[in-house]
């Protein structure tokens, strides 16, 4: 029983990342034709490093700001949770 609960959950974690990678991929295509706009068909080494810069600090604002929020929520489930538990044992 506990082997399918696993690959189960492997198996969601997996589909997840996939759906992430294709978002992901999506995202840069379309942040490079932005930068396309902006700036002109500008393939040179600068403009490549410039970008890859750019996604860079978008990405790790990104996640700071999820793994904030992650702790928040963790944060206010386990008050609710404690204070539940709390609430059954005196009835």
């Amino acid at each position: 029983m506990s082997l399918s609960v696993d690959v189960i959950d492997k198996l969601a974690a997996l589909i997840t990342a996939a759906f992430g990678l294709v978002a992901a991929l999506a995202w840069n295509t379309a942040i490079q034709a932005v930068f396309r706009e902006l700036f002109g068909d500008q393939s040179s080494i600068p403009a490549m490093l410039g970008y890859a810069g750019f996604v860079t600090i978008i990405a790790v604002v990104f996640t700071v700001w999820i793994g904030y929020v992650s702790g928040k929520t963790k944060e206010h489930v386990g008050k609710v949770t404690f204070i539940k538990a709390k609430n059954d044992k005196t009835q």
